[in-house]
């Protein structure tokens, strides 16, 4: 029986998204997990896959197109199978029947695209450009008709604008010298901004979805905050040992301790692993633990889901986070990528923050603060010594848990970082 594909819906808050590229042609083979398709939302460029196998029957949308959630945008099927278009029509989803069918695809049967709206501003000038290149040429306060395009018929891709900013960035560098990097993992890209220049820069989508849900959730969600402070010596010198046994590319971070911790924190303590119902009132304590970790893109944030993360090992968190990272940065995101967060980690240790609060990602009941380890004098043993500190702050929804229960959590945490092994076994 053939299937019906949708927009999916990535968040609650997500109400559409706009269909970038069709990577699997009508009439070609498709197998369950492969990509069908790019979607752009307001969090990501996100690759839909198919959930079962068989023949791509029909495309019902036209790439450019913003569709809204759960509409259908393509129909998967066996070769000569009917398509069931039928039903969608008389809902008013699809066209009328054109007047003939593409030839040599088996099973299509020829109905307009999905009515959809255009997005305005696709082909300004008649510059064809993915939305991801627009988006970022937008974000850097680029002409795009000034890129050259390497796809086809000309059209302007993401790697095109970052190689008219990489020159860009070559022809300041005869004139202005560089700045010194900090110290570090890889910084974002900073532009070099003439003195006295007033720019205007456009508010991207990311950047207005994160406004509106850090607006709603300060303004709804009673927060509160509490810090507490960990000694972070053995954690350090059991992850340098540990690293020195792993090739390069497989080194663990603080943080993947961090994230192993924390979801074996939760168990404990369930209030901390829930979401609110407020429509019905009701406190969700969710069956799995899913660590969602923010990623900084050059654009905004975007979380990233390590789901059941309380059954992984560090170095299965490692290097599934990583993929993760890479897959957001790279723009590839898949929807399971970022879906089902039950409890959030923002961690600014890689850019020498002491401490800081976050705001917590509704509608889950709290958000972990990670700032960075650091050496500072220490009483031990009635003596002053030089120690490794790291502070966490915990951001919790006072509608769903209170102090008592969050300071205890911390120190449920405490307690797993400052004795390592504990993580490993």
């Amino acid at each position: 029986m053939a299937e019906i594909v949708t927009m999916p819906k990535l968040g609650f808050d997500m109400a559409e998204g706009t269909l970038v590229r069709w990577v699997i042609s009508e009439g070609e083979p498709v197998t369950k997990g492969a990509v069908l398709a790019e979607i752009e939302t307001d969090k990501a460029t996100v690759e839909v896959e198919a959930s079962t196998s068989g023949t791509l029957l029909r495309h019902l949308v036209e790439p450019g197109s913003v569709v809204p959630v759960n509409t259908p945008i393509a129909v998967i099927g066996q070769p000569g199978e009917e398509v069931p278009l039928s039903s969608l029509r008389a809902e008013g989803k699809v066209g009328q029947p054109a007047p003939a069918s593409p030839e040599g695809v088996a099973g299509v049967v020829s109905e307009r695209p999905i009515e959809v709206k255009a997005e305005e501003g696709r082909l300004p000038g008649g510059v064809r450009a993915t939305p991801l290149a627009r988006r970022l040429a937008s974000e850097w306060g680029i002409d795009i008709r000034n890129v050259q395009g390497s796809g086809p018929l000309g059209r302007i891709r993401k790697v095109d604008v970052e190689a008219y900013l990489d020159q860009q960035r070559l022809q300041v560098s005869e004139v202005v010298p560089p700045a010194q990097p900090l110290p570090g993992p890889e910084l974002l890209p900073v532009s070099v901004f003439p003195a006295g220049e007033e720019r205007r820069i456009p508010l991207t989508k990311l950047r207005s979805i994160i406004g509106k849900r850090m607006t709603q959730s300060v303004q709804t969600a009673p927060h509160f905050f509490v810090t507490h402070e960990v000694d972070v010596e053995a954690l350090l010198n059991l992850r340098h040992a540990v690293n020195e046994l792993l090739p390069e590319g497989e080194k663990i971070s603080v943080n993947d301790f961090v994230v192993r911790a924390t979801a074996l924190a939760l168990r404990a303590y369930p209030n901390l692993n829930a979401s609110i119902d407020e429509k019905k009132g009701e406190i969700i304590q969710h069956g799995s633990i899913n660590i969602g970790v923010a990623v900084a893109l050059e654009n905004g944030l975007i979380t990233v889901v390590c789901k059941n993360a309380d059954h992984k090992s560090v170095r299965m968190i490692s290097q599934e986070i990583k993929a993760l990272v890479s897959r957001a940065r790279d723009g590839k995101v898949r929807p399971e990528d970022i879906e089902g967060s039950t409890f959030s980690i923002s961690n600014l240790g890689m850019f020498d923050v002491a401490q800081f609060t976050a705001i917590i990602n509704p509608p889950e009941a709290a958000i972990l603060a990670v700032g960075s380890a650091r050496q500072m004098p220490v009483v031990k043993e009635s003596s002053l010594q030089v120690g490794w500190r790291m502070n966490l702050t915990l951001s919790v929804d006072h509608r769903i848990s209170d102090g008592a229960e969050a300071a205890q959590f911390l120190q449920r945490l405490a307690q797993y970082l400052e004795s390592p092994l504990q993580l490993l076994l």
